[in-house]
């Protein structure tokens, strides 16, 4: 069989609608809870005790987020990204014949992007993060479903063994090791108060301790959890496209399974976890690492749910113009993505409205669903104009070492 002799990004035509549609849909749903970081201290994503009220309807707003989105669109992104890793390579394998060089050159890419996000924008990325996990997931992608599931079982209990032994041996770790643990679940107020201080300052200014939280994400914080969590996503991700699961081959019933089954189970064992740990009082001892279990698990149940749900509305053709915009959303999620930090990292910090650390939990959904409406309007006007999204081009023009056709004809 005859190979084109140089690859090409995918046509509209070769995207595949149900992927879209699940990308647009985590990527809104991520923002529930990375606002908490822009606009609060980060210890208080870990431990909300940490800063802000806990009482009333900001109670119930951390409740619910946590219970729904906390690591739930995560999990799902992280799903599509390895689904995503078997769409790019089987369509640069039939036109060329190879795609090590391509995929290598766009992770490379990705990690270029990551870096800058990271440290000059947000220190929450996940973009170095998932380029850094591409590298190795590449070497998956031939794998049958079935050793697929086995290996993302494999990395998935990797962090949790950890948090369950660190739980285990928690009576027997000296008070100095305590002592150290403290400085990161529960900081000291001036500490705080520092990253309060920090944030509402300058770019300049803000940029030692967006350089120190990004540093740590990308080396304990990633070696520790997130490698393995994503990881583990990722390869469940291309063992459900290869089953057919993401682009809504199987019959509607199996995905009414899939969401009733994994609601049943996310939701419970997450407000289980909640449960726990406010009748702990979210002590380091308690909650820091066996705490952390109940929603581990319980976000992957739900994100499994999530793609029930959204593959049910899409084989039902339910909501047709919110699927049509969440599908726009979907194709420009990396220019969606750095526009999210954009916009947020303007409100809250210093440079723009220099809101951190001033506006409640409540008050952050609003901003949310400002952000949530802006993208759903104009990611659709500008797909009707154009075949990617900026940052996408840019993506893509880099890889592939040329200039893809932008505007539409």
């Amino acid at each position: 069989m005859a190979h084109e002799s140089s690859p090409a990004p995918l046509t509209s035509a070769e995207r595949i609608d149900s992927l879209d549609l699940l990308r647009g849909f985590a990527l809104l749903g991520i923002l529930l809870m990375n606002i908490q970081v822009f606009a609060m201290p980060g210890p208080a994503y870990t431990n909300p005790s940490n800063y802000g009220d806990l009482g009333g309807v900001n109670l119930w707003v951390w409740v619910l987020t946590h219970i729904l989105a906390d690591q739930k669109f995560m999990s799902l992104f992280s799903m599509l990204f390895g689904a995503g890793v078997c769409v790019f390579t089987e369509r640069a394998m039939e036109k060329t014949g190879h795609a090590a060089a391509l995929h290598y050159r766009r992770t490379f890419w990705l990690l270029v992007f990551g870096l800058i996000h990271a440290h000059l924008i947000w220190y929450g990325d996940i973009l170095y993060s998932y380029a850094l996990c591409g590298l190795l997931l590449y070497l998956f992608r031939r794998l049958s479903p079935r050793a697929l599931l086995i290996w993302s079982a494999v990395f998935l209990l990797v962090p949790a063994v950890y948090s369950g032994f660190i739980q285990w041996a928690m009576p027997y770790i000296p008070a100095e090791a305590k002592a150290g643990m403290m400085q990161s679940w529960a900081p000291p107020a001036e500490k705080i108060q520092a990253e309060v201080s920090g944030y509402q300052g300058s770019w300049i200014e803000q940029q030692s301790q967006r350089h120190q939280s990004a540093l740590m994400l990308e080396t304990v914080v990633f070696a520790i959890h997130f490698f393995w969590r994503a990881m583990g996503m990722m390869l469940l991700g291309m063992a459900l496209y290869k089953l057919g699961v993401l682009s809504g081959r199987r019959p509607p019933a199996f995905y009414t399974r899939m969401l009733l089954i994994g609601a049943i189970l996310g939701i419970s064992l997450s407000a289980w976890g909640v449960h726990w740990n406010f009748s702990h009082g979210w002590s380091l001892e308690a909650s820091m690492f066996g705490g952390s279990l109940f929603n581990y698990f319980g976000s992957i149940a739900l994100a499994l749910a999530y793609v029930g749900l959204v593959i049910r509305l899409y084989q039902a053709q339910a909501a047709v113009g919110l699927q049509q915009r969440l599908r726009a959303v979907g194709r420009m999620a990396f220019s969606n993505y750095i526009a999210q930090s954009l916009l947020c990292t303007f409100v809250f910090y210093g440079f723009g409205l220099g809101l951190f650390g001033q506006v409640e939990r409540w008050q952050q959904l609003l901003v949310v669903l400002a952000v949530w409406t802006l993208q759903l309007i104009w990611s659709p006007i500008w797909m009707r104009h154009f075949l990617f999204g900026p940052l996408e081009w840019l993506w893509r023009a880099l890889s592939y070492m040329q200039r893809p056709r932008m505007r539409r004809v």
